[in-house]
């Protein structure tokens, strides 16, 4: 098997919240990306349900992109733990903690979630923009770091 990055992180030595930019990469026409691990939840203890990571995603999906306009995507991490984020580019760990703050309070001044319908969404009955409010809220309170270890 290929080794995959973010099976190499030790899950156990982390403290969430943290943005880690953990990947850049060239190709070969000469662009380069930028993969960042945004961990809202402490991996092995907390998990968000599905209508809180899918409302964050479609929200975040917006929100982001008015502080990075180089973003390719956000996408949910299997573990629904945090988010993957990638944008073309040398993008800054602090530029992402600054974009995704700006984005969770204009998260928690949301009333309904974007896209969440039949034609625009593969699972629209799946979304709680108060699981979403829940988990932005705990997030921001707690805070994000670039100092992943304990």
């Amino acid at each position: 098997m290929v080794k995959v990055e973010s099976f190499s992180l030790d899950h156990t030595k982390v403290k969430a919240p943290y943005v880690r930019k953990c990947g850049a990469q060239k190709g070969v026409n000469g662009d380069s990306i930028s993969k960042f691990d945004l961990r809202f939840l402490q991996p092995n203890e907390e998990v968000m349900p599905t209508a809180a990571i899918h409302s964050l995603e479609h929200l975040l999906a917006g929100f982001m992109r008015e502080k990075i306009d180089t973003i390719i995507d956000i996408s949910p991490m299997g573990c629904r733990t945090g988010f993957y984020l990638t944008a073309w580019g040398e993008v800054e760990v602090e530029d992402v903690i600054e974009a995704l703050e700006y984005s969770l309070n204009k998260v928690l001044d949301t009333e309904e979630v974007p896209a969440a319908n039949e034609l625009q969404c593969g699972n629209y009955r799946d979304h709680s923009i108060e699981l979403a409010h829940e988990y932005a809220n705990k997030a921001i309170k707690k805070g994000f770091s670039s100092e992943i270890f304990k």
